[in-house]
C-alpha cells in the first residue's frame, strides 16, 4: 500500500482527531454563532466535494453512454440517497441541540446517540474518500492523485471543526474531557474504515465505479440536507452559516481544481 494511499486514508481521521483534541484547551461549548459558522463550512465543503469529486467524475466515466451519461450518476445518488435514510430510521440517534432521538425508541444514553449521530455522519465521507482512491488505484484517467488527495484534505479540513463539535458538547454533558476526545475521535474512526472496505470492494466491481462515485455523492448530500442546513439555520436568523458555506463550498472546489 503506498504513501499516498495510506495517508489519503487517514488524512480525514486526523482532521477529526485533531478537532476533538479543543476539548482539553477550550474553557466552554462554542457559541451558537460559531457552530452554526463550522456547520455552514462543513455543508459547503460536502456539497461541493459531491459534485466536483464524485458527480463530474462519475458522468465523466459513463462518457459512453452518449445522451444517458447522467443515468449511472443520478440512480447511484438515489441509492447513496436512500441508503442514508434507511440508516437513519433503524439507528437510534441524536443531533446537536435536539431533545428527541431520531430512529427506533432505545435505552442508550444522550451521549452515545450524539455520538452514533455524528458516526453516521461520517460514513458517506469514509465511502467517498474510498470509492476516490479505489479509482485512481484501478488508473481511471478521470481521476488523478491530485484530485484524490483534494478530496481527502477537503474532508480533513471539515472535520476538523466536526471532531469539536461533537467533543465538547459531550464534555458540557458531563462526560470527562478524556473521555470526550476519544469518543469524537472514535465517531470519525468509522471514515478509514469505510474507505479501506470501499477500495476492497470497488477493486472486485471496477465497472460500476460511475455507480459508487455517484452513490457516496448521494450519501453526503444527504447528510448536509438532513442535518448540517437546519443546524446552520437554527434559532434566531442569520447569515454566518450561509457566508461559510459559501466558502467551504470555495474552498473545496479550488482544491480539487488546483490539486486535480
Amino acid at each position: 500500500m503506498s504513501v499516498e494511499l495510506v495517508g489519503g486514508i487517514l488524512l480525514p481521521f486526523l482532521g477529526t482527531a485533531l478537532g476533538a483534541a479543543c476539548v482539553f484547551f477550550m474553557h466552554s461549548d462554542f457559541r451558537l454563532s460559531v457552530q452554526r459558522a463550522l456547520t455552514g463550512f462543513a455543508a459547503g465543503v460536502m456539497v461541493a466535494a459531491s459534485i466536483w469529486s464524485l458527480l463530474v467524475p462519475a458522468m465523466e466515466k459513463s462518457a459512453s453512454m452518449g445522451k444517458f451519461a447522467f443515468v449511472p450518476a443520478a440512480a447511484g445518488f438515489w441509492a447513496g440517497t436512500l441508503f442514508l435514510l434507511l440508516l437513519d430510521k433503524i439507528i437510534p440517534h441524536l443531533h446537536l441541540h435536539s431533545e428527541q432521538a431520531e430512529g427506533p425508541r432505545s435505552r442508550l444514553a444522550r451521549t452515545t446517540m450524539m455520538v452514533l449521530a455524528v458516526t453516521l455522519h461520517n460514513i458517506p465521507e469514509g465511502m467517498a474518500v474510498g470509492v476516490v482512491w479505489a479509482g485512481w488505484l484501478a488508473g481511471s484517467m478521470d481521476i488523478s492523485l491530485g484530485g484524490a488527495l483534494a478530496l481527502a484534505v477537503g474532508i480533513a479540513i471539515q472535520n476538523f471543526p466536526e471532531g469539536a463539535i461533537i467533543s465538547m458538547p459531550l464534555h458540557t454533558e458531563g462526560m470527562k474531557k478524556g473521555r470526550a476526545f476519544w469518543a469524537g475521535m472514535l465517531s470519525g474512526a468509522v471514515e478509514p474504515v469505510g474507505a479501506v472496505l470501499t477500495i476492497l470492494a470497488a477493486s472486485f466491481v471496477l465497472p460500476a465505479l460511475p455507480w459508487l462515485l455517484s452513490f457516496a455523492a448521494g450519501a453526503m448530500v444527504y447528510v448536509v440536507v438532513e442535518e448540517l442546513v437546519p443546524e446552520m439555520a437554527e434559532g434566531e436568523h442569520s447569515d454566518i452559516g450561509t457566508i461559510l458555506f459559501a466558502a467551504g463550498f470555495t474552498l473545496m472546489m479550488a482544491l480539487d481544481v488546483a490539486l486535480g
